[in-house]
């Protein structure tokens, strides 16, 4: 069977697909067809990560038989629309749970008032010094360890660092990756890794970042733009800016047979569930950027939605 890899590389039409490859994935495969499901287990549920990722013409059968394999208490997250699809059409209940986001490189510019602020900013943090370089050695790099740790007890005692649904910047897989680095007086301030992207929007996931708390205002989006220049100079397509839950929201996106106490849940985190997860602050950063792609993205439950599937995958998420 081809790896993983190959397998996102040929079939994938989702834009966080990379993070399929995140430590603590597990894998179901079927001999008859090229094709992979990623998912972990949390308590009693089968977490899936991204749908089946396969040819079209193999996708429902690969579904049929990982559902076969996964059981009853089977939850799948950050589907596409025709994920979303295919699972409703398989008795799933199907729900939007958030958005992801994505600028057309060949079609942004800076330019214009609607980003003043953003290029002050931007001035702002080149003025203080801030110089951006590609990192090649990310896996083991002890000055992006010290970020990590500032940045996390910045966030507070009680806050814990996300998994599952981001990226990681460690591994054999990292060489996949593009990390860059700002350093102002020779010390970096922040970073920013990107994972490649397949489908019909290929280009990059601009996926884990981390500024240390002290640095200057705008290093993050001086960083992000002089990044955008070169992927744009190497001729790459779109920068993804990923998926938020509990954004873009919207009626019209839902399914038939969605279940309306799921969608009220949904909001009701959009509007006070920053605790849980900081939607409304990854939200502010995307829509600087004035994305030229808004897709929304679903949940699906084998059944109805359970709050213990919920819970356990705030749990694989390390939300709570």
């Amino acid at each position: 069977m081809p790896s993983v890899l190959d397998t996102l590389t040929a079939h994938s039409d989702n834009p966080s697909s990379f993070l399929a490859l995140n430590s603590g994935n597990s894998y179901f495969q079927d001999d008859r067809f090229d094709g992979a499901c990623a998912y972990r287990t949390s308590g009693r549920y089968v977490l899936q990560f991204g749908g089946p990722f396969t040819a079209p013409e193999h996708r429902a059968r690969l579904l049929e038989a990982f559902a076969a394999h996964a059981g009853r208490r089977l939850v799948a997250v950050q589907l596409q629309r025709a994920d979303a699809e295919l699972y409703a059409a398989h008795g799933f209940t199907v729900n939007q749970i958030g958005a992801s986001y994505a600028v057309d490189l060949s079609r942004f510019t800076l330019r214009g008032s609607r980003f003043v602020r953003l290029r002050n900013k931007i001035s702002r943090a080149r003025r203080a010094g801030l110089e951006v370089e590609e990192v090649r050695d990310g896996d083991d790099c002890a000055e992006l360890d010290r970020i990590d740790r500032r940045w996390l007890r910045d966030k507070g005692r009680h806050v814990k660092e996300l998994r599952f649904l981001v990226g990681q910047r460690t591994g054999s897989l990292q060489r996949h990756r593009r990390l860059f680095a700002g350093r102002i007086d020779g010390e970096v301030v922040g970073y920013v890794n990107y994972s490649p992207v397949y489908g019909s929007r290929p280009g990059m996931l601009h996926d884990l970042s981390r500024r240390r708390p002290d640095a200057p205002p705008g290093v993050m989006e001086a960083l992000n733009a002089t990044v955008m220049e070169r992927l744009t100079a190497e001729g790459a397509g779109w920068l993804h800016f990923g998926f938020t839950p509990f954004t873009g929201l919207d009626p019209s996106h839902e399914l038939p047979g969605a279940s309306s106490l799921f969608s009220r849940f949904a909001r009701l985190l959009a509007e006070h569930g920053e605790a849980i997860y900081p939607a409304a602050s990854q939200l502010e950063y995307k829509q600087k950027w004035a994305p030229h792609a808004v897709l929304p993205e679903y949940i699906a439950f084998r059944g109805r939605p359970r709050p213990g599937a919920v819970w356990q995958l705030l749990r694989a998420t390390n939300a709570v």
